[in-house]
């Protein structure tokens, strides 16, 4: 059974969102680590998604050309907790159409699964892994602990079966202070645990300061537009090693630096 997240606030009025600080995150997806694979909290390595989410959620995983009604928004990956109809792109028959889909689905775009774009999935699959491990009462109405259900809140809307993620839910470096909805909070703790799960802090921290040793460089941090060899360091050089060995991106690599206080920006 997969470690269950028990918050110590929830917003009952926004669908039982948790209140997280980013160092709960961090905490909580040490522990899944633990639980579903603890080298990877020992050695640096690729986590992967998709028997994170087959063996150890229990859900299902499929691809699909995911539709979305907004052109500019494409949905990169979805995941259904309850059956429900979903939009897809019909390519034989060229349309627009619904189909249902099984409970406990995670559903990847196709064009997220092409070649070259592995690090794109990698991330897409755990920040729906961060949606399930974290926000299961958000979409079912039972309780963190699994068993009752919540009593009936005046919600603010209906309570929602699908969570839908398109290109600004992944990978994005929001600002909790510009975080103005619960949805965008669910979205800023599902990338966040992503960070967390494939760039552990436990070997992520001495990686980097080994890295940085091998290379010269003794000091905590790097101040961005200080130093033209210090910016190819912190930008290209360490990002292209922590992509190499975490199987993120560049970009994710460059937030997580940040976040962990390795790089700074001029202030």
């Amino acid at each position: 059974m997969m470690v269950r997240l028990n918050p110590q606030r929830v917003d009952h009025r926004n669908h039982n969102t948790p209140i997280l600080y980013d160092r709960e995150i961090d905490d909580f997806a040490q522990k899944v680590l633990a639980d579903y694979r603890p080298e990877l909290l020992r050695e640096p390595g690729t986590i992967s998604f998709q028997h994170f989410i087959e063996s150890y959620l229990e859900m299902k995983l499929d691809v699909m050309d995911l539709y979305s009604d907004d052109p500019d928004r494409p949905v990169l990956a979805m995941t259904v907790f309850k059956r429900s109809r979903v939009k897809i792109f019909d390519r034989e028959n060229e349309c627009i159409k619904k189909i249902t889909v099984p409970a406990r689905t995670v559903v990847i775009d196709n064009a997220v699964m092409e070649p070259g774009r592995e690090a794109l999935a990698l991330f897409s699959g755990m920040h729906e892994g961060g949606h399930i491990t974290m926000h299961w009462p958000v979409f079912t109405g039972e309780t963190y602990d699994g068993e009752d259900v919540y009593p009936d809140y005046e919600y603010d809307g209906e309570l929602e079966s699908v969570v839908c993620c398109s290109r600004e839910n992944i990978e994005i470096n929001r600002t909790p202070k510009k975080l103005r909805t619960a949805k965008e909070w669910r979205e800023h703790q599902a990338d966040y645990f992503a960070a967390a799960i494939t760039m552990p802090n436990a070997t992520f921290k001495t990686f980097v300061i080994n890295l940085l040793r091998e290379c010269g460089f003794y000091k905590r941090s790097i101040t961005l537009g200080k130093d033209g060899d210090l910016d190819i360091l912190a930008e290209e050089i360490l990002p292209d090693a922590i992509s190499e060995t975490y199987g993120v991106s560049k970009r994710a690599a460059r937030i997580k630096l940040k976040k962990t206080g390795f790089v700074l920006n001029t202030q």
